[in-house]
């Protein structure tokens, strides 16, 4: 990553301005396989009357990077990080994977613009309307 980038782009990983904020105001909780970083906020409360939480990403910031594991205590639902417990999928849960929106991998159901294939026809396809 250039320098500029890393100054400027919040797009594109941690800033210096998020480096300094998270160095003065924050406590490493735990790292997850992908590389993003959990902390808790070290004194005080936050917005929501409880200490904040955040992450920091290695390369592109978004947000469908946190694994089940860490989303449950990212929002709240669960006090307690994965990093102090043992944190077991359900059987039906699959591997976690990142939003592929406009992504090559994104879904593109049969008949839409940038799918292949015909749309079937359904009973409740529209039809236009005609003056008497």
């Amino acid at each position: 990553m250039s320098l500029f980038s890393e100054i400027f782009s919040w797009w594109g990983g941690n800033t210096w301005g998020t480096r300094f904020f998270t160095w003065r105001k924050g406590k490493f909780v735990g790292e997850d396989q992908f590389g993003n970083r959990y902390y808790v906020q070290k004194s005080g409360v936050g917005p929501l009357g409880v200490p904040a939480r955040w992450v920091t990403y290695p390369k592109l910031s978004e947000a469908s990077q946190i694994p089940p594991e860490w989303h449950g205590w990212m929002h709240y639902t669960v006090d307690t990080p994965p990093t102090e417990e043992k944190y077991h999928p359900r059987p039906w849960q699959k591997p976690h994977q990142m939003n592929m929106t406009g992504t090559a991998k994104a879904y593109r159901p049969k008949g839409s613009i940038l799918g292949k294939g015909e749309r079937a026809a359904s009973s409740s396809d529209y039809k236009a309307w005609k003056p008497n």
